[in-house]
């Protein structure tokens, strides 16, 4: 690849020697001396999009002086100065579920250049892109040895038509590499192999150039490598393909909210303990489209692991990203992970000579700061529903018991029952909870010698790039597995138990240090190398635990040292899911219970009857940390990636046709040609003001794209169901809504169809429905088609932190298809309303205090939005008429959540990819 930059960014270049080498950067104190600014107290995360800016600066175009300038500002006012700059990230990184329908974008926009008399070879990734396919692999078999094997086969038999459309645009696009199947989690291959921290290419003149690596992906969890000093976080798929076509990214310079970490974790705390505790910090401070940035004494006792722990769960806290300055740690890691010398020592000097290094007198400016002594965190579980819901491990047992009173609409319990349930210990069957015996319900297991009740564990995953990235907290439970083996303790017989590490090298180690003989021994095998449970590709619970949990309305747990715990994600059968460390996974399989107080109680007894407490099975620090320096070695990485996109025997035999288009199998139920370029003329149009619209869902708060696209199983009765079946696919050939996101028929159907998704215009219905034109129940899907069908526009009314959670482009993409032409709530999660806009959509805020609940809206209402087909402006006010049901009006104001100019140039042109499309056609 070659790197164009600006024309006029020659006055901030300079040379950089190191080891005997000279190589080009962009230089920051450069731009000072050129009388641009002080930019010396800039945090590092906003002097990496300085650098950008520096070197693509060409007089006004895309980068102008005034652009470079505003960071001075920024820095003068104190961390306030929000100013619209186009920023060019170095590459793209994308993992199968989501890139699957973006390589779909990319080859109907070939045939789309070519319907305008275009050349398709201008629909080509002008950045680096990796696609990691890791989402596909689905828990069918655990608990045995043949567990990984089978899994890999069931996979390539459900995805083939993926894998082989995949390997056709390796073949087709330029720029594009395909990681295969078993390797890895994206994240975690990013953080381990692709990321240099400090990139370099050749100019349009040929000559090398250093620059921080950035990137953005299709996955919400790419900031994870902000752990690495790696400037990157998720978007939508749809503005990931206009960034890997050379389009910039159009954004304010944010705020940065400083987090100041002093101290050390005490004895028996894990990272994911600090993690969980600084999500919840976030987000009560709120840092909903800004930078966190952390700094602080406490990095210095901080291994990038854990680093790489925090970044990860950005999306958790709600931030752009969680980023890290390089320092002595960053190449600590960068050399324990195989990267060539000559790499580390050019961050090295890069960093400390353009001011991105962390030395003992960092002190930034932010915009605002908060505190956390690690010595303060307390071992905990996040639950029952969102991962910002912190329960330190002593509450776990007493605060799950107060969900179920509430899911049960009980009383709480009682201080004497508390009392109670304290000093009788144990972990008393459900008819025994003291003060619950009437609401505590429980069924029998068919063919079993056991019950399930209210808390029954059925779930025990460790699972996610968010923590097996983590070689402690990998380490840390293989040693519980170990210790409670070496006492004759097992998983309890109803809990489905897995192990799927984020890359090779964490079966590499965990064999070496053999500790995988004790993870099997306990039910954890080794079940395929992807991202699972943490995505709803968890598999079928045993037949008989499934029916009775939905036999008797069990309120089913799940344990996961995942990211995501969102109603509906994890599995059909579990109400309530906790994200917790790897080691507290394996004491809740053995534990079976949620019910029961870990911090107090028996996990279980040995055979002779001996209580065992997890302070009996726990490792120490020092035992982890010495397993982790004698067994974790450079040479792991370096063997293991050796041939990262080689694949195994069933990739290199999928076969593949070279063509510049794809051939668009009609029959296919995977990949389908999407309709959003068909009769796409080259002119853009006018932005239109809505009227007569009817309202297909009336939500609440916190609906995450979860809610609005799920990625998990669906049945034969639903509209994706039916779908499939009229077209003669056995639902156990159904797969999930992740792996046909390149089938728009299957997932515009499974729009807003989460199983637990409330649409308050029905009352105490969970599940995709709503009224249809004919003021019936029916499914959204069937319904939008009829407003359709009679030309009626639709909106969507929600709450706060509409569209929460994961990049998904489909929650955009589906709605727009469904016909959706606003959605109006009171306030928006960054990706999700980027990418609205990308689609069309147009996202509004309430103002003056107006929400769904106080203007009384039921779902019946006519609304009408002006003053979009005039003057529209970013960030507009605008006037929006509601007329209820018997005839009345009110008039409100909407703010339009469309923030910059070029946003109005994608709504202008009907979306993103036809702005990008046009202008490519045009060129």
């Amino acid at each position: 690849m070659t790197i164009a930059t600006g024309t006029d960014s020659a006055r901030t270049r300079r040379k950089l020697d190191v080891g005997g080498t000279s190589i080009d950067y962009y230089s920051i104190a450069a731009a000072t001396e050129a009388g641009l600014g002080d930019f010396s107290k800039l945090p590092a995360s906003l002097k990496v999009v300085l650098e950008n800016l520096l070197r693509f600066e060409d007089g006004g175009r895309t980068v102008s002086v005034d652009d470079i300038k505003a960071f001075a500002e920024w820095a003068a006012k104190g961390g306030q100065n929000p100013r619209e700059i186009a920023y060019r990230p170095a590459r793209v990184l994308m993992q199968d579920f989501t890139g699957v329908p973006a390589v779909v974008d990319l080859a109907a926009m070939r045939d789309g250049i070519k319907a305008l008399g275009g050349d398709p070879q201008k629909i080509n990734p002008l950045n680096p892109v990796d696609l990691v396919i890791d989402h596909s692999v689905m828990i069918d078999e655990f608990g045995t040895p043949r567990a990984f094997q089978r899994n890999v086969e069931l996979e390539y038999e459900r995805n083939m038509e993926r894998y082989t459309f995949l390997k056709w645009g390796q073949n087709a696009f330029n720029n594009f590499r395909v990681v295969p199947p078993g390797t890895g989690i994206c994240h975690q291959v990013n953080l381990e192999y692709l990321a240099q921290t400090v990139w370099t290419d050749k100019d349009q003149n040929g000559i090398e150039v250093a620059y921080p690596d950035t990137l953005v992906g299709t996955d919400s969890h790419t900031t994870m490598v902000n752990g690495l000093a790696v400037l990157g976080w998720g978007v939508g798929g749809i503005e990931a393909e206009a960034a890997m076509l050379g389009q910039p990214i159009s954004m304010l310079i944010p705020e940065v909210v400083g987090f100041k970490i002093t101290g050390a974790l005490r004895e028996g705390v894990t990272a994911t303990d600090l993690v969980l505790k600084v999500v919840q910090m976030l987000r009560k401070h709120g840092v909903v489209g800004k930078f966190v940035e952390f700094y602080g004494d406490g990095l210095d006792h901080m291994p990038l692991a854990d680093r790489a722990t925090i970044a990860n769960m950005a999306p958790e806290y709600g931030a752009t990203c969680g980023f890290f300055p390089i320092d002595g740690e960053t190449l600590r890691y960068l050399r324990q992970t195989g990267r060539d010398e000559s790499r580390i020592a050019l961050v090295e000097a890069y960093a400390k000579e353009n001011g991105l290094w962390r030395g003992k007198d960092y002190a930034p400016v932010y915009s605002s700061t908060l505190e956390l002594d690690q010595g303060d965190v307390v071992p905990a579980i996040s639950g029952p529903k969102r991962p910002q819901d912190h329960v330190a491990l002593t509450d776990s047992a007493r605060e799950f018991r107060k969900y179920i009173c509430g899911t049960r609409q009980l009383p709480e319990p009682s201080e004497t029952s508390e009392k109670r349930w304290n000093a009788e210990g144990g972990a008393p069957a459900p008819s025994d909870l003291p003060g619950h015996h009437d609401g505590y319900k429980s069924g029998t297991v068919e063919g079993q010698d056991y019950q399930l009740h209210d808390g029954s564990v059925v779930i025990a995953a460790i699972t996610s790039c968010t923590n097996t990235s983590n070689p402690y907290v990998l380490m840390a439970a293989g040693l519980v597995a170990r210790k409670a083996r070496a006492l004759g303790l097992t998983r309890r017989p109803w809990v489905k138990t897995s192990l799927a590490p984020g890359s090779q090298v964490v079966a590499e180690y965990l064999e070496a240090a053999n500790l995988q003989d004790d993870l099997d021994a306990l039910g954890f095998n080794l079940v395929g190398f992807g991202c699972t449970t943490c995505i709803g590709n968890s598999g079928p619970l045993q037949p008989e635990i499934s029916k009775s949990i939905n036999d008797n309305d069990l309120v089913a747990v799940s344990v996961l040292s995942g990211n995501r715990n969102f109603e509906g994600r994890i599995s059909p059968d579990v109400r309530a899911n906790y994200l917790a460390s790897p080691p507290l996974v394996v004491a809740y399989a053995i534990a079976g219970d949620m019910n029961i107080d870990l911090t107090r109680e028996p996990l279980a007894h040995t055979a002779d009857g001996k209580p065992v407490f997890l302070k009996d099975i726990w490792p120490s620090s020092k035992e982890v940390a010495a397993l982790v320096d004698s067994i974790v070695t450079r040479e792991m990485f370096q063997t293991k990636y050796a041939d990262v996109f080689k694949g195994d025997e069933r990739w290199r035999a999928v076969e593949v046709t070279d063509s510049e288009t794809y051939d668009w199998p009609p029959s296919s139920t995977y990949i389908q040609n999407p309709p959003y370029f068909r009769g796409m003329g080259k002119d853009k149009g006018t932005i239109h003001n809505i009227e007569g619209a009817r309202v297909l869902a009336l939500l609440g708060d916190m609906i995450t794209t979860d809610h609005i696209s799920p990625a998990g199983s669906f049945k034969p009765t639903t509209p994706a169901g039916k779908y499939l079946t009229d077209r003669q696919v056995a639902p156990k050939d159904f797969n999930s809504y992740g792996s046909r996101r390149g089938n728009h028929e299957v997932m515009m159907r499974g729009t807003f169809a989460n199983i637990r998704i409330k649409n308050e215009m029905l009352d105490g219905v969970e599940g995709g429905y709503t009224k249809g034109p004919d003021g019936q129940q029916t499914s959204i899907y069937d319904a939008a088609m009829a407003y359709q069908a009679e030309g009626v526009p639709l909106v969507i009314f929600g709450g706060i932190e509409y569209g929460a959670g994961s990049s998904r482009d489909w929650a955009a993409k589906g709605t727009n298809l469904l016909g959706v032409k606003a959605v109006i709530a009171e306030s928006f999660e960054r990706i999700h309303r980027s990418n609205l806009v990308g689609m069309g959509v147009i996202p509004f805020e309430f103002t003056g205090g107006d929400t769904r609940k106080t203007l009384g809206l039921k779902g019946d209402e006519i609304v009408s939005i002006d003053g979009l087909d005039g003057d529209f402006k970013p960030l507009s006010l605008v006037p929006c008429t509601i007329q209820y049901a018997d005839g009345t009006t009110k008039m409100i104001q909407l703010k339009a959540r469309v923030d910059t100019e070029v946003e109005i140039e994608y709504l202008e042109n009907g979306g993103v990819l036809h702005y990008v499309l046009r202008n490519l056609a045009k060129a």
